[in-house]
């Protein structure tokens, strides 16, 4: 890990910006780059102080788009450098894969603003993941990878889990309102998934500040255990 250097984000579609994620950045004054992972070839992680990969429409058990498992082998290399790896949805499953893990397939998407609960096992780190409600948009589940402290549960299985400087969350702490009506805009399929965009909104609205204020802890906790620990 190079404490002086910039941190990588890597996006995933021009949906998936930074968002609550990149306002703590900027909060914080931590330097950091954007990498559209579908654009081009990924850069060495090892040249960064972090790794945030965040979420995506994709399957990290895909091999299609070409991006995906040249992030799987990005984050990997991050991991062997000792960069702190955050993954926020698909970005924790993809460190989860990269760790020895990986994911399994949901019988229904996990949908909506919904509350997490620490883990029974979680000891002296049941602190570390606020409980949201947070949003959660997945068809897939991360897997606990081996090695790793399950941190938090989710109605649908793992939600959190830590190991060393690098967490993966199966929600998205970097969701804004504006960020979660885009997606239900996009999502043709949102009506089969039992919410409408409505009532996303009106979750949005109703739990946005109490999430920013969640979020934030959550990036505080990961930056004192993981790139701000050295």
């Amino acid at each position: 890990m190079n404490a002086h250097a910039p941190g990588l984000v890597l996006q995933h579609g021009v949906l998936g910006p930074p968002g609550l994620l990149g306002e703590w950045l900027a909060a914080r004054r931590i330097p950091y780059v954007v990498h559209e992972a579908w654009a081009g070839r990924l850069p060495d992680p090892a040249g960064f102080r972090f790794v945030v990969s965040l979420g995506s429409e994709q399957s990290v058990a895909s091999s299609e788009p070409a991006w995906i498992p040249a992030e799987l082998d990005a984050v990997r290399a991050a991991v062997a450098s000792e960069v702190p790896v955050l993954g926020l949805c698909f970005g924790g499953q993809a460190l989860s894969a990269a760790l020895g893990g990986g994911v399994e397939r949901l019988p229904r998407c996990e949908i909506g603003w919904i509350a997490v609960e620490p883990d029974a096992g979680a000891g002296a780190d049941a602190g570390r993941v606020p409980p949201g409600p947070w949003l959660h948009w997945h068809d897939d589940l991360l897997l606990v990878p081996p090695g790793a402290r399950l941190l938090a549960r989710s109605p649908a299985g793992p939600a959190a889990f830590g190991h060393g400087p690098h967490l993966g969350v199966q929600f998205h702490p970097e969701a804004t309102p504006e960020i979660v009506d885009g997606w239900a805009r996009a999502d043709e399929r949102l009506g089969d998934r039992g919410v409408t965009r409505e009532e996303l909104a009106e979750q949005a609205a109703r739990h946005a500040a109490a999430a920013r204020d969640a979020a934030f802890g959550l990036f505080d906790d990961w930056w004192a255990q993981g790139p701000g620990a050295g």
